[in-house]
């Protein structure tokens, strides 16, 4: 059988991931918001006009540099972020012979449900 993706992971080793997921999802957004306010600050000092560069533009990439390293801890183990504000996270498994995701929310306290790769969170069905 040919499956969309290599990874597919048991229950178990998804909840294992749980602690460490719950991390990389606070460091996302601690480092989404710090880059907003830098962009922010970016954007207005442009906006008036003035040249921007230095340290205060070092620090805009540097945010975004550690922003993709945490998504690539997603990225790396075939997870799925489908919403990062909501902590959304689907996980490739098989269930019955057939390639599903594991979805989890962040305020789960475990993964509980499941759905088709193609239906989405409003397919979620009880595991």
């Amino acid at each position: 059988m040919i499956y969309r993706y290599e990874k597919h992971y048991t229950r178990d080793e998804a909840r294992a991931l749980l602690p460490q997921v719950r991390q990389w999802l606070k460091r996302v957004h601690d480092l989404r918001d710090q880059f907003g306010k830098q962009d922010s600050r970016i954007r207005s000092l442009l906006a008036a006009g003035n040249d921007v560069g230095g340290e205060l533009v070092n620090n805009w990439v540097k945010l975004l540099c550690q922003i993709k390293t945490v998504l690539g801890e997603f990225k790396s183990r075939d997870i799925q972020i489908k919403d990062i504000d909501r902590g959304l996270i689907d996980f490739p498994a098989i269930v019955a012979g057939k390639e599903v995701f594991l979805c989890w929310e962040q305020d789960e306290d475990d993964i509980e449900f499941w759905h088709d790769l193609d239906s989405g969170y409003a397919g979620r069905e009880r595991l």
